[in-house]
């Protein structure tokens, strides 16, 4: 029989403003509300090309990544070898603590910085523009290739609703650290991603991830923590949606409509919403608190506000056979 299971914890998602390292900008507090101040320079520099080796688990979720973010009309990602080595270390610090956080603990083996932002800046990146933060593991006693566990693992943060983020952001530099220990025989990924360098985006706000065409993405999802709202068990495929970065978004309504006509009433969570208080202002997320079914296409129709004025979006993607 095999065995498999994707687990992870809350994004540390922080408004620029609380970016600047010697502020000791918080890695878990999602509620922050200052808007960022203009985008500066990476350093060290992002690398045009990617130099991550072939067939390597940071190659594959990098690639992935930016093909599902592209598609929607996010920026592409760039990496920052300063956010490898933070995010790799990162994965050690889980790896030897044997846990799935976002924070690290002073004294504890590994411990490079409390915060995704301390971690970046200890090994050389400091600029103030935002940043994204996630963690996560998984194991499955079925035999995978490294670019497979990189796959499944972007497929898993894009199936969670707090998650999500990693595709719905406006960032374009990341981070992508890994390492695997051996249980039961077979390997236990831990691993981590940073986005940082939030970009502007021009008057089509707000953008959607899933949006029109995307396909593949998981049909159910769990183990998210915090556990998202109003769910008992796994939920279907979650719609992010993202503003500028000083942009206001309000949820209103949300529904998926499967080919046969059935229509799914969504989740709908904003920042005023959100219980866990994980999302910004500039986000918004909507989705079924119940699986979707593999492999089948879903339209999506959201409404709400931007910065007061309604907007409305209409849609359709398709299910891969992924549980995220």
């Amino acid at each position: 029989m095999m065995i498999q299971k994707y687990f992870k914890l809350s994004m540390a998602a922080i408004a620029a403003s609380l970016l600047v390292a010697a502020c000791g900008g918080g890695g878990g507090s999602s509620n922050a509300s200052s808007a960022p101040a203009a985008s500066t320079p990476a350093n060290p520099a992002n690398l045009t090309t990617p130099q991550y080796p072939a067939d390597s688990f940071q190659l594959a979720a990098f690639t992935l990544l930016n093909q599902q973010r592209q598609q929607c009309g996010f920026p592409a990602l760039q990496e920052n070898t300063a956010l490898d080595q933070a995010t790799a270390a990162h994965a050690q610090y889980l790896t030897v603590n044997d846990v799935i956080t976002d924070t690290e603990v002073a004294g504890n083996p590994g411990f490079t910085g409390a915060t995704f932002v301390d971690r970046a800046a200890h090994f050389g990146y400091t600029s103030n523009n935002g940043s994204i933060g996630v963690s996560g593991g998984y194991y499955t006693n079925a035999t995978l290739t490294d670019a497979e566990y990189g796959r499944r693992a972007i497929y898993g943060f894009l199936s969670g609703v707090y998650h999500i983020s990693i595709a719905a952001s406006l960032m374009n530099t990341v981070g992508i650290g890994k390492v695997a220990k051996t249980y039961n025989g077979f390997p236990q990924e831990q691993f981590s991603l940073n986005l940082t360098n939030s970009q502007q985006l021009t008057s089509n706000a707000p953008l959607t991830f899933p949006c029109q065409g995307t396909a593949g993405v998981a049909y159910t999802s769990f183990g998210e923590i915090p556990t998202p709202p109003a769910t008992s068990g796994n939920w279907g495929t979650p719609v992010g949606v993202v503003g500028n970065p000083t942009d206001i978004i309000t949820m209103q309504t949300g529904t998926m409509t499967d080919s046969s006509g059935h229509v799914i009433t969504l989740q709908v969570l904003d920042s005023a919403k959100d219980p866990n208080k994980e999302l910004l202002p500039d986000q918004g997320v909507a989705y079924p608190t119940t699986p979707l079914s593999p492999n089948s296409q879903y339209t999506v129709s959201l409404t709400g506000t931007i910065n007061g004025v309604a907007f409305s979006r209409t849609f359709s993607f398709t299910t891969g056979d992924v549980v995220g």
